[in-house]
């Protein structure tokens, strides 16, 4: 079982720039992908961004293309998600996710673990 430790959230201006840093707790993190979801409308948790631990491929939803980096530090078994440029649509609560196995499968999101949750707060 993982554990999930995220923070970094907090209130940014649209057009600046946050990090937000996910903290697991396992032993074989390389087997793990390992990102980040938000809550939205019709959907319980919606997609933003995964990484591969093994291979550091990413995936990230269309609205946060080009705007959203993830990334992995392998020395900490952390992930980070850097936004730049943000709007106020991007306010929510960003929870970080974990499961054994890919990408897809972490985006499926049918048997993710999850961190408690920080939150973005965009103002205009």
């Amino acid at each position: 079982q993982v554990q999930l430790r995220d923070s970094g959230g907090g209130l940014v201006q649209a057009g600046g720039s946050l990090r937000l840093s996910c903290a697991a707790s396992v032993r074989t993190i390389s087997s793990y992908a390992m990102g980040w979801f938000r809550p939205a409308p019709g959907k319980e948790r919606e997609f933003v961004a995964a990484i591969s631990w093994s291979r550091g491929s990413t995936v990230y939803a269309d609205p946060v293309k080009g705007r959203f980096t993830i990334s992995r530090d392998y020395a900490k078994n952390t992930v980070v998600l850097h936004m730049t440029s943000p709007k106020p649509e991007d306010t929510a609560v960003y929870y970080c996710a974990a499961r054994w196995g890919t990408v897809g499968d972490l985006t499926r999101n049918d048997s993710n673990s999850w961190g408690q949750g920080t939150q973005v707060t965009v103002s205009s």
